[in-house]
């Protein structure tokens, strides 16, 4: 009996080839390999699949330190400031292999199967899945690095394939592989046991592969407007034939344990704080105010709409272009996103059900700062306050702040993501209706115009959250966030330069007076646009796509230099970011910002002429600096 090989291609990821043995020779001597009747195309998805949700390892060091790092999903000096870890990288370049290297077995099983008169019914339809997922998976390592090998796991020897051809092949795969799904196929019952994400629901993959095209369509609006509209517009055809609801979402159901569908954010060790872009969007926007969002026992802690709080000069950096840097909200704030609260814990809140509680460290409210000599200065307690503190070198004050880097004194990252009982999002419907909503202000065809698009995506995120009572108000809300941009679609006035706020000194309780501004983003039209429609939009999509989307959002910031990031806090010198300095950290830059992943260092010493390839296709260094084809425009 002709037998398959009972494992995959052997995927060198330093090298990118193959060994010259193909996984279908005969093996009729191995009484372990395993024939074509025993292996399914299913296996191999299914493996793809559980496997691509990350073990913890790589979990923790991918999604959580790089990815949300460079999304500033939470406060993380390290990639956010250009720093990388070979190790961290080699383990997801291998990993993402490994997943590639199953997908890709799923797709090369098939023809076997159907020359050995073993095929099913529903083999093909499985195919065009593996293909979608594969299209994923290979948009995930490229959006990472930059250019990979479009012909890897293909039986061939692959080369290196620019970042353009990559997205060519991809959105191609896409539409054929949707096309050529038959939604009349049925199925076995035991079949959906065998995909975690949509049971092997065909109308649902060919949903997602819609939906996913339209994502990467909409990646090369910056570099290649033409293919991006085709590309789109031919996706978005049809509203019914995108993810439009949550029972549409491409979404895995996570688990307690120490495998790849653990919680990729489980690890109580990364305490996830705030970060300061966030919370800059979050203070004001929608007007919502806090005593309608908190209990009767909050209500003393709130704080008037004119406060920014105590001004610590000597223990707060300002060499940033943060708005709120300088000062500590004794408080919490009067007006904030209803999802803020939703999504990090208030510290010191022990009563709420996702206070996150890591033991002493996560109930100590009460830190110090101190001077150079270690001496108290000034005793914080954080206690039921609302603060984050932008990443990077803060020098000698970051020494005797004893306050801000601690998970019992800052919001952190809701117990409900930590402890396995959620969904991993990979698609949302609202990110459907915001991709929508952008490329009706592109001025592209698109079934439902930018406003009912724009505002489908906040009401699915709004009942995501179950926050749903505040969406008519916050929809027509004209308040503007600390970063000047408010939520209704039609209020598109921009900003005035600088408003009033009140504050103390901290350490005399001096009154004053300061004059706060409204932050340039000189990434997105110079600079002198905080307001307009597209970055509505993106802010909404930021916002919505937190905390499961990471890589998403750090994707919108380098395409299109949106929403508004501070810059790393520059007290002294950035080893890895050396051309920000105190001289220009109130400018907005692209090098002030992580643009890739490097190769782990496996490529280049163990395949040079690959590696080689791999950077003059690149069109630069091969540096965590070094912008992408997608996002050259910036």
């Amino acid at each position: 009996m002709k037998t398959l090989i009972n494992k995959y291609y052997i995927f060198l990821a330093a090298g990118l080839f193959f060994t010259s043995c193909s996984k279908f020779e005969d093996l009729n001597n191995d009484p372990l390999a395993a024939s074509e009747e025993q292996v399914q195309i299913e296996y191999f998805i299914n493996n793809s699949i559980i496997r691509a949700q990350m073990d913890p390892d790589v979990a923790e060091r991918s999604f959580v330190l790089y990815w949300k790092t460079a999304a500033h999903q939470h406060s993380v000096t390290g990639f956010a400031t250009g720093a990388y870890d070979d190790g961290w990288t080699t383990a997801y370049y291998n990993q993402v292999s490994d997943w590639l290297n199953s997908i890709n077995s799923a797709i090369e099983i098939a023809p076997k199967k159907q020359q050995a008169g073993v095929a099913k019914p529903y083999d093909q339809n499985l195919v065009q899945v593996a293909r979608i997922w594969r299209a994923y998976l290979m948009s995930e390592m490229s959006d990472n690095f930059g250019p990979i090998a479009i012909s890897a796991f293909q039986g061939v020897n692959p080369e290196f394939n620019d970042v353009k051809s990559v997205y060519y092949f991809i959105l191609d795969e896409l539409k054929d592989a949707a096309a050529k799904l038959d939604l009349s196929v049925v199925n076995p019952g035991s079949l959906k046991d065998y995909d975690q994400a949509y049971g092997f629901d065909y109308a649902k993959w060919r949903k997602y592969a819609n939906s996913m095209r339209m994502r990467l369509a909409m990646r090369l609006s910056e570099v290649d407007s033409q293919k991006a509209k085709a590309e789109f517009e031919d996706a978005a055809s049809s509203l019914n034939n995108l993810i439009t609801t949550m029972d549409d979402a491409f979404q895995v159901q996570e688990r307690d344990g120490w495998d790849p569908l653990a919680g990729v954010m489980s690890r109580s060790w990364n305490t996830q704080l705030i970060s300061a872009s966030l919370n800059n969007i979050y203070l004001g926007y929608g007007g919502i105010k806090t005593e309608d969002q908190v209990a009767d026992s909050l209500q003393s802690y709130i704080r008037p709409a004119n406060w920014i709080g105590l001004k610590f000069e000597d223990h707060f950096s300002t060499k940033t272009n943060d708005p709120s840097a300088g000062y500590w909200l004794d408080g919490l704030p009067f007006a904030i996103d209803p999802r803020a609260y939703k999504t990090f814990i208030i510290p010191g809140n022990f009563s709420d059900p996702n206070f996150t509680d890591n033991g002493a460290a996560s109930r100590t409210t009460k830190r110090r700062l101190n001077n150079a000599a270690g001496a108290l200065v000034k005793e914080i307690n954080a206690n039921h306050t609302w603060n984050a503190r932008p990443a990077g070198n803060w020098g000698e004050k970051g020494t005797m702040n004893q306050v801000v880097t601690y998970e019992g004194t800052m919001p952190r990252l809701s117990k409900k993501f930590r402890n396995h009982s959620m969904k991993r999002i990979f698609f949302a419907p609202w990110e459907t209706y915001f991709l929508l909503a952008e490329a009706n202000v592109r001025g592209w065809n698109t079934p439902v115009g930018g406003q009912a698009a724009y505002e489908a995506g906040i009401t699915l995120n709004f009942e995501y959250w179950g926050v749903s009572q505040f969406l008519n108000a916050y929809l027509t809300s004209e308040a503007y966030n600390r970063v000047g941009t408010s939520v209704s679609w039609n209020h598109t006035n921009e900003p005035p330069a600088s408003y009033s706020m009140n504050f103390k000194n901290g350490y005399t309780g001096a009154d004053g007076v300061a004059t706060v501004i409204y932050p340039k983003n000189d990434l997105y039209m110079n600079g002198n646009v905080k307001n307009d429609r597209l970055t509505k939009i993106i802010t909404q999509k930021y916002i919505a796509n937190m905390p499961y989307l990471p890589l998403e959002a750090w994707n919108d910031k380098r395409r299109l230099g949106l929403p508004f990031f501070e810059n790393p806090v520059v007290e002294t010198p950035l080893g890895e970011m050396p051309t920000l300095n105190q001289s220009n950290y109130m400018t907005s830059k692209v090098e002030f910002f992580p643009q890739r992943l490097k190769y782990p260092s496996l490529v280049p010493n163990s395949n040079p002429a690959g590696y080689k390839q791999a950077v003059d296709l690149l069109g630069g260094n091969d540096a965590v600096l070094t912008p992408l084809w997608w996002a050259k425009k910036q």
